[in-house]
């Protein structure tokens, strides 16, 4: 994740966004080629793996498309390209689908959950021995990403009113560890794997303060589809989800079936077996469509989007039009809506997660 998504966000004007969302619907009937995107992260490496071991093409042929799979060096600008329709799917936080493409006129569609960080995104200090010795002081991090959403949590699970208790300073995900290490003025930060754990063994004084395994399932990993595209072609969907799941079934097994699995991922990452499994070991993968079509369809991840809706809303990532919380719908797999029912921009789908688990795919 780069710089401000708030920047970047705002940077994109709704006439724009829904100039591209009237576009799509007719671009996406009758579509046999497909584009998907995802960027360097533990959580999305299966992808990779996915593409280089023939198991995405197998897929593919089964439904009679094609579906080409995109490493792109910029977060930010993977979303950008979703925005845009050069990508019909891309892996994002849950937090930046609503934020940046739902916010900005785009109907989008949570298809497939990968994983939710169990520790990978960490809040930690040099000096400070607990969240609520941060009150009144520099927080560095990636503003309006999760990293400052675990902030807020932190802060708030710890006595404070929130990110207004501190001051934060907005640092890219690229400088962020080489930052912390060579400024001894840069005294408390919030950042995720890789880059935190690089944080913490470069600096022996640094102290975990608060970590994303203390919010299971808020920090999620998703892709997204815009629905209109999804609708029209749920080859695509049923595609894409059975050979996720073929990947993930392997890396759960373990052992001689997992290796080839875990040779890829962690060469993508720059990394070992020993990097890798750290990366793992703080990362909650759903292995199974069983698993993640019930963590889609459970009622505490309505609660979970209801928080980061509001943390949204308070930050100015609606956008400057949004005069309330519910100016943009979030509808939830049951077909509860969040917001405004008119203006539905965001929805969990779990259609695909229960036709693994019923095995339909």
């Amino acid at each position: 994740m780069t710089s401000s998504l708030r920047a970047i966000a705002q940077s994109i004007t709704l006439a724009a966004a829904l100039a591209v969302a009237s576009i799509l619907p007719a671009q996406a009937a009758g579509k046999t080629s497909f584009k998907v995107g995802y960027t360097i992260y533990v959580g999305f490496m299966p992808m990779g793996y996915m593409k280089e071991s023939g198991i995405l093409k197998k897929w593919a042929d089964k439904y009679g498309i094609e579906i080409e799979m995109l490493a792109v060096n910029d977060y930010v600008g993977s979303i950008n390209q979703f925005i845009a329709g050069d990508l019909d799917a891309v892996g994002v936080a849950g937090m930046d689908a609503l934020t940046m493409p739902a916010a900005g006129g785009v109907d989008t569609s949570i298809f497939l959950i990968t994983d939710y960080s169990n520790g990978n995104d960490v809040l930690m200090s040099k000096s400070a021995t607990s969240v609520a010795d941060l009150k009144g002081q520099d927080v560095y991090l990636v503003e309006y990403s999760v990293s400052h959403y675990l902030l807020n949590r932190a802060l708030v699970m710890n006595g404070l009113s929130g990110v207004g208790e501190v001051k934060t300073i907005n640092i890219s995900d690229a400088d962020i560890a080489a930052a912390y290490l060579a400024n001894p003025d840069m005294q408390n930060a919030a950042a995720w794997k890789p880059m935190s754990a690089d944080m913490l063994a470069g600096s022996t004084q640094s102290k975990v303060l608060f970590d994303s395994a203390q919010i299971p399932g808020e920090i999620m990993d998703v892709f997204i589809g815009n629905t209109q595209v999804l609708k029209d072609n749920p080859a695509f969907g049923k595609a894409l989800t059975g050979a996720w799941y073929e990947t993930l079934a392997a890396l759960k097994a373990g052992g001689a079936e997992a290796k080839p699995v875990n040779d890829y991922m962690a060469s993508a990452l720059g990394t070992d077996e020993a990097g890798l499994k750290t990366q793992i070991d703080t990362t909650f993968f759903f292995y199974t469509p069983a698993e993640a079509a019930t963590f889609l369809t459970d009622a505490k991840t309505g609660i979970i989007m209801d928080d980061i809706r509001k943390f949204s809303f308070d930050r100015g990532l609606f956008g400057q039009g949004a005069t309330s919380v519910d100016a943009i719908g979030i509808e939830l797999a049951d077909g509860t809506v969040l917001g405004d029912p008119a203006n539905i921009k965001l929805r969990i789908d779990a259609s695909y997660a229960r036709l693994g688990a019923e095995g339909g795919l």
